[in-house]
């Protein structure tokens, strides 16, 4: 099973942990900045996930891993993830990005 991780920097962070495999990293690239990071993971059991606020001051948060949107395969979390982020004529981009280390 596959989920999808968002932070934003500035705001809030979500971390790959212990029970993640990170399997490919974007960024999200709007009008030439970076808006948000997307991580496509491997969830290998049911966990919680931890979201970090990184504004002051910061707030730590458990989600569980049944309240994620899940996908079966990573193809399909990486369709999601392009139909999240393309649409009209926005000027968006997903950029590559170096895959997370696992805290």
């Amino acid at each position: 099973m596959y989920v999808i991780l968002t932070s934003k920097p500035g705001q809030f962070r979500t971390d790959v942990t212990e029970g993640l495999v990170p399997v490919e990293a974007y960024d999200y690239v709007f009008h030439g900045r970076v808006r948000a990071q997307f991580v496509i993971a491997e969830l290998t059991r049911a966990m919680k996930v931890t979201v970090v606020d990184e504004v002051y001051p910061p707030i730590v948060n458990r989600v569980p891993s049944k309240f994620l949107p899940s996908f079966e395969t990573a193809d399909a979390a990486r369709a999601e993830l392009n139909h999240l982020t393309h649409y009209g004529s926005v000027r968006a981009a997903l950029e590559k990005a170096p895959l997370p280390v696992v805290a």
